[in-house]
């Protein structure tokens, strides 16, 4: 039988509520699963979801019992002249255990024989009655669970025999292995006793859940439903009742001194240390600031934290911007290398569907789990640039390094919220310390790596697609300021910015009436960030040498599927310190923004052939190609993030408007242009294209030949599928990859590799008319991950090549062909 319980405890509030995304847990199943149970089928789930909580009770009751053991020795001693705690003492933190057990024991033998003895005809409804009619003891329990905890804490640092006590504690495990001793865990010098004396209200969680999991396997006319509804009805009943006292509880340490130190705020954050990146969990306490790291443990042994360092936060200061020195050295990482992580996770993560679709083995799924977890860590590691550093008045500085400005804002207001108080500076002990630490474990909010190989299967895979943001204005400010706003979408777990609207200079009422196109890849969430510009060259922050500007207010809305897919814009205000920012919304799925649709003027030239356009316009490249390459290369090419950054998307469909008609203005709008709307004009082009640019007949081809090992057959392959292409699509490509090239030769001032221009290309020039239902695809993460990664490569390997030249790729002949 499994270890079911000695995985990490279940926040009873998540679990009664349904917080989270799971389902939430209803005394009536949802709808269609218990009037539709097939018998058979039904009552051998019950069999299973029974031995399981059987296997788990055998565990809970264990570890009741070495709860129990040192109670009686404990008391012995109270009435003699060296007493290790007094009667009182005893009584409170045993307090109820007993009674407990008692219940337990008997649900459990009662049970147990019944599950053993299995027949479709069995009945124990009444018995989960029984037990969740005795729920009283476990409120009586709770109401003295803080008093326990704070008894148990003051008397272990007091007292070493009770220390010692504490940590010899044992749990036996399940009958199956009777040899097998586990030693719950220890946390700091408390010992076990505080681990084990959260287990009873852990259990309620427990039962509740299996209670549901009950009712979903029993037919409504088995004389078991009724029972197990009023049980669950009962049980929801307690876990609403005490949730509001739990969680108080739950993130709240003592300090020696006797009061309270609460858990504030925790999660992971990337630390340069030893001028490496390490993950690092961080804690802030009311009044100290701690960071730990995760230890090594064994199979089996629940988890534990090492302090790495901690600052009182009456010693912790931030440096200003001018006033921090440069950051140790630390290498980023390539573009090019992050882009293939999402690119392989992505594919990983098809390779899991694949699997489940074909209810493949579950040892080759967990192979590929483990793989996309290394690879997301990696990024997750890898991928963040914002400096945030804090100082210890004593001189020493430590340096994080964040994904998203509203996270290293959230801190930084977090800390300096509770540094408004009065604190005290001090030192920790190394007792104090070791208490400190291994209350973290327990308190924690964050228990996994934010990655998305740790979410449940159930949980929401996020939106994939184009979300279409326009920011309209913005009131509620107190003096004329240069505002701007921008705009952050979660991906691969973690935040990054998108967008970013102009300054509105000198004003208290900004009307910014911008429109975005934001890619999301398994987002679920959007920020809106509102700054006011600083034009002070002082205020320079040496860490990344970027100017900081002041975070105003800053607000976070859920996308919700149900709300953004649909085809009509969605308004609404996000509130943030008292401004109000107005914007609008909606969302295009990935499959719809991969049609590529004709258009039916043909006059203009957005949508229509190019083979036609260069036709009409008697001109070897697309005139739009042209100019917009031209004031690309004039005022853009050191621009950072060209061609990755959004443009305006008023700018780019104003710009579009004038090319399909002609107009005389052309030019002058261009050189007035934003030149990010600018380049999103040209990328619209080629994705507007009635087919790609390297065209339909040829994809497959395109697709083996970047799959070819040999590399002299890969060149020629690649140089004949050249060869073969229309002389319009041949020589705007020629002449698309020079500009390509050019603007990578900036990449130390614009941060575009070639690899990145292949990723933001590769798609736009490959991507076949008509997507082909794959019947193995079952999500738009998968139609996109699909060949993606081929198109990305495809380019690349032209950006790669040495300079190609028309009249040279047309003389070559090569030394064999092969039909394509």
């Amino acid at each position: 039988m499994p270890y079911i319980d000695e995985s990490p405890t279940m926040s009873p509030q998540l679990s009664a509520r349904g917080q989270g995304g799971g389902d939430s847990i209803s005394p009536t199943p949802p709808e269609g699963l218990a009037p539709g149970v097939e018998a058979g089928k039904g009552l051998e789930m019950r069999k299973l979801v029974l031995s399981g909580f059987l296997a788990s009770e055998e565990i809970y009751i264990n570890q009741l019992e070495a709860l129990l053991l040192p109670m009686k020795p404990l008391k012995a001693t109270a009435t003699t002249s060296q007493p290790v705690l007094t009667i009182q003492q005893i009584e409170t933190i045993f307090y109820k255990i007993q009674d407990i057990y008692e219940i337990h024991k008997e649900f459990y033998d009662n049970l147990c024989p019944k599950v053993q003895q299995w027949d479709s005809q069995v009945t124990m409804g009444h018995l989960f009655q029984k037990l969740a009619s005795q729920l009283g003891v476990y409120k009586a329990f709770v109401d003295n669970y803080k008093v326990a905890l704070e008894t148990a804490e003051k008397c272990s640092q007091s007292n070493n025999q009770f220390q010692k006590i504490s940590e010899e504690l044992k749990v036996k495990g399940p009958k199956d292995s009777k040899d097998s001793h586990t030693s719950v865990t220890m946390e700091g010098t408390l010992g076990n006793e505080l681990a084990l004396l959260y287990k009873p209200i852990d259990r309620v969680t427990r039962s509740t859940l299996v209670l549901h999991d009950l009712l979903k396997h029993t037919p409504v006319d088995h004389p078991d439903y009724p029972l197990l509804q009023d049980a669950l009805r009962i049980s929801q009943n307690f876990l609403s009742s005490i949730n509001e006292d739990i969680d108080p509880r739950r993130t709240a340490v003592t300090t020696p001194k006797g009061e309270t130190r609460q858990l504030v705020k925790d999660g992971f954050l990337v630390e340069v240390s030893e001028s490496s990146r390490k993950l690092r969990h961080v804690f802030l306490f009311t009044d100290v600031l701690l960071c730990a790291k995760l230890k090594k443990t064994s199979a089996g042994k629940h988890q534990q934290y090492d302090c790495k360092w901690y600052i009182p936060l009456a010693d912790l200061v931030f440096p200003s911007p001018e006033e921090s020195e440069a950051s140790p050295q630390v290498h980023p990482f390539p573009d090019h290398e992050l882009e293939d992580m999402k690119m392989k996770i992505s594919a990983l993560k098809s390779e899991i569907q694949k699997e489940k679709a074909n209810k493949g083995q579950s040892r080759a799924i967990e192979r590929l789990k483990k793989k996309m977890f290394e690879n997301e860590f990696l990024l997750l590691l890898n991928s963040p640039t914002i400096p945030f550093r804090i100082h210890n008045r004593n001189g020493k500085s430590y340096l994080f390094l964040l994904s998203s400005d509203y996270e290293r804002s959230e801190w930084r207001e977090a800390i300096q919220k509770l540094q408004k108080k009065d604190l005290q500076a001090f030192v920790l002990s190394s007792v104090e310390l070791q208490v400190l630490t291994g209350s973290c474990f327990k308190l924690r909010t964050v228990h996994n790596i934010p990655v998305t190989s740790n979410k449940d299967d159930d949980e929401s895979p996020g939106l994939y697609g184009f979300l279409h943001v326009i920011v309209h204005s913005a009131k509620g400010f107190k003096q004329s300021a240069n505002l701007y706003c921008t705009l952050e979408v979660d991906s691969f777990g973690y935040f990054v910015s998108k967008a970013k609207t102009r300054v509105f200079r000198d004003t208290t009422e900004p009307k910014w009436d911008e429109e975005f196109e934001i890619e999301l890849e398994g987002s679920q969430s959007l920020r809106i960030l509102c700054y006011e510009k600083c034009y002070d060259k002082t205020k320079v922050n040496k860490d990344n040498n970027e100017i900081v500007d002041k975070i105003m207010g800053k607000g976070q809305i859920q996308l919700d599927p149900q709300t953004v897919e649909t085809k009509n814009w969605h308004t609404d205000v996000i509130e943030m310190n008292g401004i109000k920012v107005e914007f609008s919304m909606k969302f295009t799925s990935r499959d719809m923004s991969l049609k590529r649709t004709p258009s039916k003027k043909q006059t203009g030239v957005f949508g229509v052939k190019i083979s036609v356009v260069t036709k009409r316009e008697r001109s070897k490249v697309p005139y739009i190609v042209r100019q917009c390459v031209e004031e690309v290369e004039k005022r853009g090419i050191e621009e950072v993030g060209i061609y990755r950054i959004s443009g305006v998307a008023t700018d780019i469909q104003a710009l579009k408007t004038v090319f399909d008609a002609n107009n005389k203005d052309i030019l002058l709008m261009l050189s007035d242009m934003d030149i990010n709307a600018i380049a999103g004009t040209l990328k619209l082009y080629f994705r507007e294209l009635p087919e790609p640019l390297l065209t339909d007949r040829l994809y497959p081809a395109f697709m083996e030949g970047i799959a070819l090992s040999d590399p002299a057959a890969k060149e020629n392959c690649m140089m004949h599928l050249l060869r073969t292409l229309p002389d319009p699509n041949l020589i705007t490509f020629l002449f698309l990859l020079e500009h390509l090239k050019r603007v990578a030769e900036k990449e130390p001032i614009n941060k575009m590799s070639l690899h990145n221009l292949a990723t933001v290309f590769g798609p736009t020039l490959l991507r076949p008319s008509e997507v082909e239902s794959k019947a193995h695809l079952t999500s738009a993460a998968d139609i996109w991950s699909h060949d993606v990664m081929a198109q990305v490569q495809v380019l690349l390997y032209y950006l790669q090549h040495p300079p190609i030249s028309f009249a040279e790729l047309k003389r070559n002949t090569l030394y064999f062909s092969t039909d394509v």
